[in-house]
């Protein structure tokens, strides 16, 4: 079995600052997933009112959300799953 420890001096102020950034790192997941699921929702359930330059921005932002998270290897299915 492997194993993975994470050691900090909480004592030392860089130390601390990648110790949260660590621990909430599900908590930046969790709110980019809601953010891509928000913006899936509005592109593919537009309500009838939205305009077509709404809808192209929303899309805009969602493939823009994709093309970051790609640009640092970020994946939902790697790290939802």
């Amino acid at each position: 079995m492997a194993k993975a420890i994470l050691k900090y001096d909480l004592t030392d102020v860089d130390d601390r600052m990648s110790h949260m950034r660590a621990v909430k790192s599900l908590d930046m997941m969790m709110v980019l997933w809601d953010l891509d699921q928000e913006l899936r929702s509005l592109t593919k359930y537009a309500p009838d009112d939205m305009t077509t330059e709404e809808y192209e921005a929303y899309s805009k932002v969602r493939d823009l959300l994709h093309e970051k998270m790609g640009g640092h290897n970020i994946d939902f299915d790697d790290l939802l799953n």
